[in-house]
Parts: C-alpha cells; sequence; structure tokens
C-alpha cells in the first residue's frame, strides 16, 4: 500500500476574506513543496484573472504574499490520505484537515471556494452553512472538461467574496 501523502499548512492571515481549498497536493507539487507546483496546474494563471494581479512571472514565496496582500488564503480539505499518483479518483482513507477550527480563526472571511469537485463535494460536508462557498472548476491540468476560458470566467467569481464585484 502507498505510504500517506500529506497536504501543506494553511496560508492565512487575519486579513483572508476568501479561502481556497483544494483537495490534496498532487505529487508534483509535493516534490517541490508548492501549492499548485505543477507546471501545467492553471491555478496562478486562473488567480492572476481573478485578483488583477501578476502571480505567475514571480517566485512561490511572493505569489503567496501577493494572494494574502489581496485577502485570498489557501488550504486543503484532505490533511492526509493514500492515493497513487495525483488523480483525485485514486485518493484513498482520506483524513480531513479542521477546516472548522480554522475557519474560526479568520474574522474577515466571507467566502470558501473550492478547487474542484472532489474538494467540494468533501468540504461542504464539513463545512455546512457556517460560511458561503463556491465551487469552482478544477485548475488541474487533469480536469479538460472545460477550457481555459471557461475556466477563468468561473474563478473570476472570487471577486465577489473579495468585495470587487
Amino acid at each position: 500500500m502507498d505510504a500517506a501523502k500529506r497536504g501543506f499548512p494553511p496560508v492565512v492571515d487575519a486579513k483572508t476574506r476568501v479561502l481556497i481549498l483544494g483537495s490534496l497536493p498532487g505529487d508534483a507539487s509535493l516534490a517541490v513543496g508548492q501549492y499548485y507546483g505543477h507546471p501545467r496546474n492553471a491555478f496562478w494563471r486562473l488567480m492572476e484573472g481573478a485578483i488583477n494581479a501578476s502571480l505567475v512571472a514571480r517566485g512561490y514565496e511572493d505569489r503567496l504574499a501577493t494572494l494574502l496582500a489581496h485577502g485570498v488564503g489557501l488550504w486543503d480539505v484532505i490533511e492526509t490520505a493514500r492515493r497513487p499518483g495525483s488523480l483525485d479518483a485514486a485518493i484513498r482513507e482520506p483524513a480531513a484537515n479542521d477546516l472548522m477550527a480554522l475557519i474560526d480563526t479568520l474574522p474577515a472571511l466571507r467566502l470558501v471556494a473550492f478547487n474542484g469537485g472532489t474538494a467540494a463535494k468533501l468540504g461542504t460536508r464539513l463545512i455546512g452553512d457556517r460560511v458561503a462557498t463556491l465551487a469552482l472548476p478544477s485548475s488541474s491540468p487533469a480536469y479538460a472538461a472545460r477550457t481555459f476560458a471557461e475556466k477563468a470566467a468561473a474563478w473570476t467569481e472570487l471577486r465577489d467574496g473579495l468585495g470587487w464585484a
């Protein structure tokens, strides 16, 4: 059996208005120790459009700082799971992060957005109606049911949670 994979700590601060939750980092992200570290994952490009700020050309720490400066935090629904490869469909024995405990520390939080169907399915169960939620199409290169333009249009809905609508 594959060893359990563990996600990253949350990237948030007291000004976080939108929390984006993925499912569990894929192998490429785990290998480089970065959220959305797969070079073909569209997350950083999608966020550029959502917050109207350059991200792709920046280093990783600067990307995180820019998200925080715009009121955006990151984490994952799953803390640990067994998963051969990176596909969400292969996730076995997931153990959830304590989302409610984190949410309780975020006084400015207005919206929890889920990056993909697995994150939305699991995360909605954990959060319930405690805070507004938004299910977004996955930024993963494995999710090809929508074009980048279609994904980008959906991701601009984050602006409502940021108060930019």
